[in-house]
């Protein structure tokens, strides 16, 4: 991509969880995106019947570097095309429209989540997985899948890994951990209690902490050293089903586990290879019963 964006998306994503005055300032933005980005803080201000303080305070709440990042970010999204955006599933629907529909939420939630990475971040929590003596991944619900998936990923080129969907058993595990690991919080909303104590917990014993979670501010970013944020824009109503959040988060580890494969390329490929003629050997020999 040869230009940021995310820019709308984060706004849109933030909106209902912004104070009075920035929640102005963002609803103008959405509004008025090609005037927004052309005008100074103090002028975006007065615009939205605000100030350029509470400008300033916008982009602190969406974890941005200042106001020219947000409008670097809302100028990128102006030169893409139009997207097709989110579509929920109705009674009685068609198999061949539920297909098209789940393709099409899909692509978008990836598109998204793209948008709201930021490469320094991901950089930084490559960083930390790369040297991590051990890497535990932690998630309740359709999260812990997540973390299931991300655990069977990096076993495969040879970090010594834990996925935890109980948090008691993760806790545990932390309660003996020291600064040479990683505790990976994975929670779609952000407001999981039982991941943010866990990460809490991991933070007093000097570890590494990176979450996984929808765009903004929560119990479980407030306790992240990095934070890695996931689409969440107009989910569909069968939210339940974590259809589009899980792409999100798959995403994210895919990213994750790619980048530090290509680090560490030659040993990845030795460790890939060595892990694939181990199942095929055992699959050899239970055919053979």
């Amino acid at each position: 991509m040869s230009y940021m964006t995310g820019g709308l998306t984060m706004l849109t994503e933030m909106l209902p969880m912004l104070p009075p005055s920035e929640k102005k300032i963002a609803t103008y933005i959405i509004g008025h995106p090609e005037e927004a980005i052309n005008l100074t803080a103090q002028e975006l201000g007065k615009r939205s019947n605000t100030s350029g303080a509470a400008v300033i305070r916008l982009c602190k709440s969406l974890d941005l570097k200042g106001f020219q990042d947000l409008k670097f970010r809302i100028a990128g999204d102006l030169q893409k095309t139009t997207d097709e955006g989110f579509r929920d599933i109705k009674p009685n629907e068609s198999l061949q429209s539920i297909i098209d529909k789940m393709t099409i939420n899909s692509i978008q939630t990836i598109k998204e989540t793209t948008e709201l990475l930021r490469i320094d971040e991901v950089e930084k929590a490559v960083e930390l997985l790369l040297n991590a003596k051990k890497i535990h991944f932690v998630g309740v619900g359709a999260s812990g899948i997540i973390a299931k998936d991300a655990e069977q990923k990096f076993l495969r080129i040879n970090k010594t890994v834990h996925a935890f969907s109980d948090t008691h058993m993760a806790a545990t595990l932390v309660a003996n951990g020291n600064e040479d690991e990683v505790v990976v919080g994975i929670s779609f909303s952000g407001e999981t209690q039982e991941v943010a104590k866990v990460l809490e917990l991991a933070k007093q014993k000097k570890m590494k902490t990176i979450s996984i979670t929808r765009y903004g501010s929560s119990k479980v970013t407030e306790q992240a050293d990095i934070r890695l944020y996931t689409s969440a824009t107009r989910e569909p109503t069968f939210r339940s089903g974590a259809t589009s959040s899980r792409i999100g988060q798959l995403q994210v580890i895919d990213i994750l586990f790619m980048r530090v494969a290509t680090l560490k390329y030659e040993e990845t490929v030795n460790y890939i290879d060595v892990t694939r003629d181990a199942i095929d050997f055992i699959t050899a020999n239970s055919k053979k019963r």
